[in-house]
């Protein structure tokens, strides 16, 4: 007769810090692993990839904007779900804003969603966060733009956003970029 590993709660903990998934989930390919972290972490790839391929058709009405801006460079993305309770949780937010600060580097929607991002790509991520929250979760509109002052400004509601360019080097122009935005 086989012994079973142990499933601690540290274990599930760990398993849940690395994927988001929910607890219980966990727990479950923890369990079907052997206690396996790295199999547990492979279970719940491809059950939250299952997930996330039956929401592939819904519509994501819903979401926020995010901007972010480094020195010369600016970074606007939107990030989509299907319902505004989604779009107002605080780690779905927190996504947005790490998607804009990431997206500075690429010039297109397609490489960035290509890119890494902590050893999976930024598509990946979103299949990954939609089997977590389980709603479909899309990159809408992503611009990045460079100019010597950049100001931004975001919307109450983080649903309206823009970055203002201005060429002229006067005293204030970034506080004016903002103000123009």
């Amino acid at each position: 007769r086989m012994q079973m590993a142990a499933i601690t709660a540290s274990m599930v903990a760990e398993l849940r810090a690395k994927t988001d998934a929910p607890m219980m989930e966990c727990k479950k390919a923890l369990t079907e692993a052997d206690g396996d972290m790295v199999k547990a972490e492979e279970i719940l790839r491809v059950k939250l990839g299952s997930k996330a391929s039956k929401a592939s058709s819904r519509v994501t009405a819903e979401g926020i904007v995010s901007a972010f801006i480094d020195g010369s460079t600016g970074a606007l993305i939107e990030l989509n779900c299907e319902t505004d309770f989604v779009a107002k949780n605080e780690s779905f937010v927190k996504l947005a804003h790490d998607f804009a600060e990431r997206a500075l580097n690429f010039d297109s929607k397609e490489d960035f969603l290509a890119s890494d991002y902590n050893g999976i790509s930024v598509a990946e991520k979103l299949i990954e966060q939609t089997g977590v929250i389980g709603e479909k979760i899309e990159i809408g509109a992503f611009e990045r733009i460079e100019g010597p002052f950049l100001g931004a400004y975001i919307h109450a509601g983080n649903k309206i956003a823009s970055i203002t360019s201005l060429s002229a080097n006067v005293d204030g122009a970034i506080d004016a970029a903002k103000a123009v935005s």
